[in-house]
């Protein structure tokens, strides 16, 4: 048997030599193809239907648009959800984001980040189907997992059935953080989940049916074209960056750990053209050699804190995100790192102080965190507060997954 193997081995080796450009059965990984990509799975299905999207700039098939890709393809799309930062990209975090005529192609586009947040009956009225294809990043702190459970209850009591086209989650691997304590419950935190999930979208979707999170329990109709071709741990570079402000892959990777930053009095790059990867105050001159000074950048950030002036603190650009593969886990040394660092420890955790979107324990999901660092306690006294809450989810989000 052994000699049979090495044998198969061996023809595979040379007839790999002899034309390289054939990937050996033995070797050879198919490339990962989003849902939106299998064009053959759902054209068909959608033919003579009246079609509505919720989408931004990560809905492409190759280099093109969703929306231009499917009405070159003869579908009628009535029109387009725009999410936050809108359909086509260009506002600002946390800018409310206002109804349009898409200028390219024609359609009208209605905003779910300004005067509503979910499609209203009439929006729906004259649609047989929706989809959805936003890019996730694998956070409960990112908004898409909320605008897709909004969109699920709109169509779920419009009895309209949604098609969900899947993507990748870059932190797949990822699962995370203290289950969010529902007092905490916000904009940037409205299910129990930990803060880094483990979940592509369809999968947080089918999540959200079976564990009854949608308002009343209710459950939305749901057709899901799989990711081909993927599993949870394959690392995936985004083809197009999820929004303005993660506009690095290196932000993507370090995004579960570094936006804990953003209840925090110090400027996590914001103003700068790579946030996300850098962490910083004026209050730490003296403490570290790094520095950068925030300015206002239109449609990424135009206040930032400490707008102007010389921030010192840590430059994470290059740090080797595969160390967080590895681990498993989001780094919390920054953090602890920085509070001893601050010279000005009763600011620290004053968000009241910064312009960013919560306090710390919305974005953490939980009320022992503040205090934990501020007493020094260790990694591993923190991390076991997450518990039994974490090793639950883990167990619980099994039965949800598309992929192993």
């Amino acid at each position: 048997m052994k000699v049979y193997l090495v044998l198969i081995l061996c023809l595979s080796f040379f007839a790999e030599q002899r034309n390289p450009s054939v990937p050996s059965t033995l070797t050879a990984k198919k490339p990962i193809k989003t849902g939106a990509e299998q064009t053959e799975k759902y054209l068909t299905y959608l033919k003579g239907k009246r079609v509505a999207l919720l989408s931004n700039p990560t809905s492409v098939i190759g280099k093109t648009h969703l929306v231009d890709s499917l009405q070159k393809l003869g579908i009628k799309i009535v029109k387009v959800f725009g999410p936050e930062h809108g359909f086509r990209g260009n506002a600002s975090a946390g800018v409310a984001v206002v109804d349009e005529i898409d200028t390219k192609s024609g359609i009208p586009v209605i905003s779910l980040y300004g005067k509503k947040n979910k499609p209203s009956r009439e929006d729906l009225a004259d649609v047989d189907i929706m989809i959805y294809d936003l890019q996730d990043v694998g956070c409960r702190f990112y908004t898409n997992i909320n605008a897709l459970a909004r969109l699920m209850e709109a169509c779920q009591e419009t009895n309209k059935e949604l098609l969900i086209l899947d993507r990748p989650n870059p932190n797949g691997y990822l699962i995370d953080g203290p289950i969010l304590d529902l007092k905490y419950k916000s904009g940037i935190g409205m299910f129990p989940l930990p803060m880094s999930h483990g979940l592509t979208i369809a999968e947080f979707a089918q999540m959200a049916n079976g564990e009854g999170w949608l308002n009343n329990k209710f459950k939305c109709q749901l057709k899901i074209i799989k990711v081909a071709n993927y599993d949870h741990n394959m690392p995936y570079v985004l083809p197009v960056s999820p929004s303005p402000n993660l506009n690095t892959q290196q932000a993507v990777m370090l995004y579960p750990s570094t936006c804990l930053f953003e209840g925090i009095y110090l400027n996590h790059g914001r103003g700068t053209q790579f946030p996300f990867t850098v962490i910083g105050s004026p209050e730490l001159a003296g403490k570290y050699n790094f520095s950068y000074t925030p300015k206002s950048i239109k449609g990424m950030s135009e206040t930032p804190l400490f707008m102007d002036q010389v921030c010192y603190g840590l430059d994470l650009r290059k740090y080797d995100v595969e160390l967080l593969r590895k681990k498993k886990q989001v780094n919390l040394q920054w953090m602890m790192e920085l509070y001893q660092a601050h010279p000005h420890k009763e600011k620290f955790f004053d968000s009241s102080l910064s312009k960013e979107m919560g306090t710390i324990e919305r974005l953490v999901g939980s009320g022992l965190f503040r205090q934990q660092i501020m007493d020094g306690k260790s990694e591993a006294e923190i991390r076991q507060s997450w518990e039994p809450g974490l090793s639950k989810y883990k167990v619980m989000r099994k039965q949800y997954l598309l992929y192993p």
